[in-house]
């Protein structure tokens, strides 16, 4: 997931690049609002509305009209009147500063969920020829039917929310797991293990070294 983070301050650009990079996103950082504008083709935006040469506002409003990239507004106005206007502009999601960087990547997690493509107005999630039914919990796999545990329904289904994109350890044993999870991370490989053999390709569910795992988004 490549995510564009247009901030001015590289006292905070820097630290929160290479956080979300440790999450296993793509980033890439711009300092003004032409920059943002001119950067191209991004899965999501941070946009902080404090910028040198251009009004944030401005900047989402004619981010909005050129796609419908997600964006979050990062910012230290906190009015309501702000957040009305952010959002009335075309913003997915507005996050007030300071703020913690958990939250930040778990609001990155839910306006990417809620903008993904894969997901069929039916709900299904397809990947190749696998189909995911999250209100059934069913998995098939070209037309057969998938018995999984829950936890590994679970580890598919959070994988699936966004194929090609690369979620950490860390990130997968908060979610799928539990949020203060400390027990051994060997559980994870081990369900990842069972996962490609039940779904018969070990190279569907790619490794990432030392940073986690990615469903494939190529059949």
């Amino acid at each position: 997931m490549h995510l564009l983070v247009v901030e001015d301050d590289a006292a905070i650009a820097d630290p929160l690049v290479k956080g979300l990079e440790r999450e296993g996103f793509t980033v890439t950082w711009v300092a003004t609002g032409q920059g943002a504008l001119d950067a191209g083709t991004v899965d999501l935006v941070l946009l902080d509305l404090g910028l040198p040469d251009l009004d944030g506002y401005e900047v989402c409003r004619r981010l909005r009209a050129e796609s419908e990239t997600p964006i979050i507004v990062i910012t230290a106005r906190g009015s309501e009147v702000d957040r009305v206007v952010g959002l009335e502009l075309g913003a997915d999601d507005y996050v007030v500063k300071p703020f913690g960087f958990r939250e930040l990547v778990a609001r990155i997690r839910a306006v990417a969920r809620r903008t993904a493509g894969p997901r069929r107005e039916d709900g299904l999630v397809e990947v190749g020829a696998m189909s995911i039914d999250p209100r059934t919990r069913r998995v098939t796999v070209a037309g057969e039917e998938v018995s999984l545990t829950r936890k590994e329904h679970d580890l598919l289904a959070f994988l699936a929310e966004d194929p090609g994109g690369v979620r950490s350890r860390d990130d997968i044993l908060r979610s799928v797991w539990d949020e203060h999870w400390y027990g051994p991370t060997k559980t994870l490989d081990v369900h990842v293990a069972s996962l490609r053999r039940k779904l018969g390709d070990p190279t569907l569910i790619e490794t990432v070294r030392g940073v986690g795992f990615r469903l494939r988004s190529e059949p």
